[in-house]
């Protein structure tokens, strides 16, 4: 038998946990920080030494994609992958580098962030450090020189850098 108390506190457990849901219902927006932008260019460099940390960031990057095309403006996004971070990004990757469950993820962000028309760069000095071969790479990776150059290069060309590490 549920006692009144008991019953008093399962419902405040239940609205702790469905308020916050309530509260944001409402999607948030960034029309302060976007005001007067037209064109939405980033140039994301990712340097993770774990695997799952590199899948993570890819979903998100792919949800600020989709949060710019919600706001009403055309994402021009590239990701410069340097460091060891490539050792993900390869079909030749083993159980020792990551869990093939999280490398499957990193496949298929890459593939779904590609399909988006965001750019996904490789760099070949990285690929050569940490041992990776180029022909291996993910399908939707385009390997660049030097990921250093490519970043300078995308900034000068007014794409907003964003480093994550």
């Amino acid at each position: 038998m549920i006692t009144r108390s008991l019953l008093s506190l399962m419902i405040a457990a239940m609205l702790a946990l469905v308020m916050p849901l309530v509260v944001h219902a409402t999607p948030v927006d960034d029309a302060a920080a976007l005001d007067g932008v037209e064109k939405a260019k980033g140039v994301f460099q990712i340097d993770f030494t774990e695997a799952e940390k590199t899948a993570f960031y890819l979903e998100i990057i792919r949800g600020t994609h989709a949060n710019f095309v919600r706001q009403g403006l055309d994402p021009d996004l590239v990701i410069v992958f340097i460091g060891p971070t490539v050792k993900f990004l390869t079909t030749e990757a083993g159980e020792e580098v990551a869990d093939p469950a999280t490398l499957m993820r990193i496949e298929s962000e890459v593939a779904r962030l590609a399909d988006l028309g965001v750019r996904l760069q490789v760099c070949a000095v990285a690929t050569d450090v940490f041992g990776v071969d180029n022909d291996t790479l993910f399908d939707g990776l385009e390997l660049t020189g030097d990921g250093f150059v490519a970043m300078i290069g995308w900034q000068a060309q007014g794409y907003h850098p964003i480093t994550m590490f």
